[in-house]
């Protein structure tokens, strides 16, 4: 590959591009107008059965007593926390978004008639917060009777799983960058390559020193640079509108580099193998949209049925978000290493396919 001719074939494809007010448009203003609609009217909703994670410090028996009436309640999954493990810290290095703490004296405390309080840790973005709130308030309130005693010995204290009290703004921002991944670079390539094939625009660059590698490259680097501008002006949007707290680190790198080469060439990949222009925009749409919906873009993935949270673990798209998140929400860098490497072979396996069945010249 020549560095020069890279270069060359990126500028013509950058002038073409900003001078298509669409492009620029859908590229760079509507996430922005997805964040400022979503972010004010946006109210959660009602999902599949919520995960509670609960670390249960009690040496006595109510403890136990009390997760298993959670559990029998049927609208909580309950899900077991080691005694030993820091549990805010915990929560946030495996993306928890609920988790229950009972404290170490919680039996004696409450035998002898003197009020005790469980910690809930909740994530104000998460749709079923409020509904795990009101479960174990119900829960406790039963226990209360239970004991029999003249007022209430037990009560809810509530934390938020982070410090700094992510907003719905906070999820919204990564699911809104994958999105602008997602968007320009597959829609523009498959367009873009089944357009070429029917004027025969790559039959003329064949006769060009211009390589097939070389320009599929200039194209990704192209929508690299338009998802960081994109990046920015999202960024941007969300903490001086919103107030929205995100943290930026080198953690952003691997999924804003990865996410426009994969996208890049799997529209390249669907734009070379279908037949026509329309059969093309059929198979671009079909791959994209249940991405776009299902992968958390929009709505946290816990207020989805549990079978479609399921789903969107076959999405590229969910590896690519849920990494952002992990990294910009939840700093949960293991979370977002495990996500990036999964991303860099699907990037590896649809690049390769891409470059294989992509010709000049048509048979």
């Amino acid at each position: 590959m020549k560095p020069r001719r890279i270069l060359a074939d990126f500028n013509v494809y950058r002038r073409e591009f900003t001078r298509n007010s669409a492009a620029l448009f859908f590229s760079l203003a509507f996430p922005v107008i997805i964040i400022l609609l979503f972010g004010a009217i946006f109210s959660g909703g009602s999902g599949g059965t919520p995960q509670l994670y609960v670390q249960n410090l009690d040496t006595g028996q109510l403890g136990g007593s009390f997760t298993t009436a959670l559990n029998q309640t049927g609208a909580l999954q309950v899900v077991l926390v080691p005694s030993n493990a820091s549990f805010p810290q915990y929560l946030l290095d495996h993306s928890y978004s609920a988790g229950l703490l009972i404290p170490p004296t919680f039996t004696t405390e409450a035998m002898a008639g003197k009020p005790e309080n469980l910690t809930i840790y909740t994530n104000p973005a998460d749709a079923s917060s409020q509904s795990v709130i009101g479960i174990t308030s119900a829960v406790i309130n039963a226990f209360n009777l239970k004991l029999e005693h003249t007022s209430p010995l037990l009560g809810l204290s509530l934390k938020s799983v982070n410090e700094k009290s992510p907003s719905y703004v906070d999820f919204l921002i990564p699911g809104l960058i994958g999105f602008s991944i997602l968007i320009s670079p597959m829609f523009s390539m498959v367009n873009i390559s089944s357009e070429y094939k029917r004027t025969k625009l790559f039959k003329q660059l064949s006769l060009t020193p211009l390589t097939k590698g070389e320009w599929l490259v200039s194209k990704i680097l192209w929508y690299l640079i338009l998802s960081a501008i994109s990046f920015i002006i999202m960024v941007a949007a969300g903490e001086l509108i919103f107030h929205a707290s995100v943290s930026i680190t080198y953690w952003v790198i691997p999924f804003m580099a990865m996410g426009p080469l994969f996208f890049v060439s799997l529209g390249m990949l669907v734009g070379t193998v279908t037949k026509s222009e329309e059969s093309a925009g059929i198979v671009g749409n079909i791959i994209t949209f249940p991405m776009m919906f299902l992968s958390g873009t929009f709505f946290p993935l816990s207020v989805m049925p549990a079978w479609l949270q399921g789903v969107a673990h076959i999405f590229p798209l969910y590896y690519i978000i849920n990494g952002l998140t992990d990294t910009m929400v939840y700093t949960n860098y293991t979370g977002a290493e495990v996500d990036s490497a999964i991303v860099a072979v699907l990037c590896i396996v649809v690049f390769m396919a891409a470059v294989t069945a992509f010709k000049w010249r048509e048979d």
